[in-house]
Parts: C-alpha cells; structure tokens; sequence
C-alpha cells in the first residue's frame, strides 16, 4: 500500500509537471550550451510540456550559438524563448538564438538585432572572410525563418546591417511571434500554438498549474564568474607573479602553488572570453622587465619599461565592445602601480643588500659585549659565546666587569668598558 501510494504521488507529480523555465543573463558561451543541455534533459526526463528559456544577453560567440540553436531544435519538447524582463536585449548571437526557438517571444521594452559578425577582438574579419561568415549565417537565418514563418528579410538585415528591433516593431515583421508581459502571459498566450517541430506541425498544450525553475548550478556560476574579464585579468597577475617569486625563491611552495592554479584559470578563461594574445605577451614581456630589475638593477630603466609593457597589455587585453565587457582603468591602474612600486622597493633592498659590508666570520665578533676573566691591564682575558679570548685595552679593566668587543686582531680581541 505505501509503495502504490508513493507511485501515485510521483505519478500525480509528473503528470502536474507543465512548464521548465530556465534564465539566462550572460553572453553566449560554452557554458550556455552545458545549461540548455541539461534544461532540456530534464525537460524531456521529467515529461515537462514545454521549455520556456528566459534571455537577456549582448551575444557572444558563434559557435557556442550554433550548438544552442541545434539543441533547441532537435528537442520533442516546445521550445519557448523570452527576451525578458523589460530592458533585456537579445543582441548578435542572441538575436539568432530567439529567432530559432519554435515560439520567439519579446517583453516591452525590449531589442533584438545587430547580429553583424565581428572577432571578438573588436576588428572588423578579414573582407574574403567576413563575407564567407556572413553567407554562413545568412543561409542558417534563411532555413530558420522558413521552418519558424517568420519574416527572413528583416532577420537578414540584422546580420548584414546591424538591423536592430524594439519588441513592437518585431512583431509587427513577424520576426517574434508576440509580446508578453511575463512568464504567465508567456504560458497563456502559448496555449494551442501550432508550431513546426522535427517535420511535423503540433499544437502546444501546457498550463501554468505547475512551473519548475532550473536554477545554475555551481560550476556553470563558477565558469560564468571565470569569464568576467576583471576576474580573468585578476588570475592572469596572480599566475604570473606567483610562478615568478617561486622561481626566484625555489622550495616556497605556496606562491608556486597558487600561482599554476590562477594561471590555469586564467587560461581557461582568456580562452572563453577569446582575448587578444598580444596582451598576454606584454603583460608576461612586464613581469620579466621586473624581474630583471631584481636580478641585474638598472636604477629604474626596466621597471619603466616593465610599466609601459603591463599598462599596454592590460589596456587591448580586452575589446570594450565585446559581449564579456573590459576591464576598467581604475582596476589596471592600480595593479600597474603596485606592480611597479613593489619591485622597486624590493629592487632597493637588494642592491642595499649587496653594498652592505660583510659582518660574516670574525667580523661578527664586533659589537658584541663579553666578560672579563681576569684582570686587563694592557693583557687580559675574556670569555664570549663560552669561548676564552685573549683580549687587551686601551684603560684599565677590573675582572668580572662587562666589556665591549671593538676591534679582532688575529686571535686578540680589543675591548673597552660598556658604559
């Protein structure tokens, strides 16, 4: 009996199961493509009715598109995109991806367009291939637009004009299907849609009894916060000065340590975001300006150059138009001038260090207090670190009295009274 009734419960839960909304406000990205995978994995596993994917995004890379739009469209399930809330965009790849689902719809005050292809550098592609990327896209849009209805003209300008729409003037060219205030009107208005799906035409039938959320989990938060450009520039330092001050100071272990690990991050996430390797290379070209400093002091000329290098490399690290953002120069600023200070200073102490007169063997004796053995009058002797010495002054010493050590001379100490 508890068996048949835990099998109704999970029965009656599954059959209540309507609508898997999911949300996404960051570029498009690997990460996006691991989100809507499993968003529709347990879509399909859990026998939702329809998917319904939030979006909010300045658009991001094409490959990492091209895998979301396959996902979406080689699902059973109703695929829902929202560009939502209002204010949100659906730019570039964005753009691409709403058009594609098989319901598109837009909050007000929303956009969706500028879909032109550029490198993530901010450049504009190479004419011969710009031209063969945006033929790709353009033929992709096309075949969407044809199995979706919707307006292929007025998607086509948004690849090769940088066309961009607000939420009415969309409608109004049946690039979306229609406008909603929020997720329930999403669901009401979806009802009974008919909608071409894998070479067939189903009506969607869902009801809003039942909305499941898919909230990220930690490594897709994780890898999200890893592709922030501050955080990614923040590693790239980290790496490179700890992998430097383990080098120099071989057998420290914990610079070393946590030096490979944010330069390996660093690295995963230069990848994603797809950075300018030219400003890598200047910001590693800095750190070996510093520490050639260290190792053969040049009285400032390369820290200045080592300055130059990291400023340089920091500021076309990043393009300010790219869908992951930049990186301010109140961040760069900051670590330049740390950068520089710190290697300085270090720099100072250790030329201040090789000038330093050695105070290693005998030497070392002076300046340290003994006590008198025996009377000195002239000659005498002294015991210090529990070693006898002969010892002589220039004024009369009375035994057991407190001497200091001035001066060594072959085995004979020199010494007056401590006063």
């Amino acid at each position: 009996m508890r068996l048949l009734i835990l099998l109704l419960f999970i029965f009656q839960t599954v059959v209540n199961a309507s609508v898997l909304v999911g949300k996404w406000q960051e570029p498009v990205s690997p990460v996006m493509v691991d989100y809507v995978k499993r968003l529709i994995e347990k879509a399909e596993r859990e026998n939702f009715d329809a998917i319904i994917l939030t979006l909010d995004t300045p658009g991001g890379l094409a490959k990492s598109m091209r895998e979301v739009v396959k996902l979406i469209n080689n699902t059973k399930k109703p695929f829902i995109v929202f560009v939502y809330p209002q204010g949100a965009q659906a730019a570039s790849a964005g753009a691409i991806i709403t058009v594609s689902a098989d319901l598109a719809v837009m909050a007000p005050l929303t956009n969706i367009g500028s879909a032109s292809p550029v490198s993530m550098q901010g450049k504009d592609i190479d004419k011969t291939m710009k031209k063969k990327v945006i033929n790709d896209m353009l033929a992709l849009v096309r075949a969407i637009a044809k199995e979706k209805g919707r307006n292929s003209k007025a998607i086509e300008k948004m690849i090769t004009e940088a066309k961009n729409y607000s939420a009415k003037e969309a409608l109004k060219l049946k690039i979306i299907d229609f406008i909603a205030n929020d997720i329930g009107e999403v669901i009401e208005k979806s009802k009974n849609k008919e909608i071409k799906k894998l070479g067939q035409t189903i009506k969607v039938k869902i009801s809003s009894e039942n909305v499941v959320f898919l909230e990220k989990s930690f490594i897709e938060k994780l890898l999200i916060v890893l592709t922030n450009p501050t955080i990614a520039y923040f590693l790239l330092m980290i790496g490179f000065y700890g992998i430097f001050f383990e080098l120099y100071n071989p057998g420290s272990i914990i610079p070393g340590t946590i030096g490979a690990i944010s330069f390996v991050l660093a690295l995963y996430s230069l990848n994603m975001i797809d950075v300018n390797w030219l400003g890598v290379i200047l910001i590693g070209l800095g750190v070996l300006f510093f520490a050639l400093e260290l190792i053969t002091p040049t009285f400032g000329g390369l820290t200045l150059a080592g300055i130059l290098s990291i400023a340089l490399g920091s500021a076309i690290l990043f393009n300010p138009n790219s869908p992951y953002g930049d990186i301010s120069i109140y961040i760069i600023a900051p670590v330049v001038l740390f950068s520089a200070l710190f290697f300085l200073a270090v720099s100072y102490l250790g030329l201040k260090a090789q000038k330093r007169k050695s105070i290693t063997g005998m030497e070392s004796l002076i300046g340290k207090k003994a006590k008198a053995l025996t009377e000195i009058n002239l000659e005498g002797k002294v015991m210090i670190d529990g070693e006898i010495w002969n010892a002589y002054s220039d004024e009369p010493i009375e035994k057991n009295e407190e001497v200091v050590i001035e001066k060594v001379e072959g085995l004979r100490l020199k010494v007056k009274k401590v006063k």
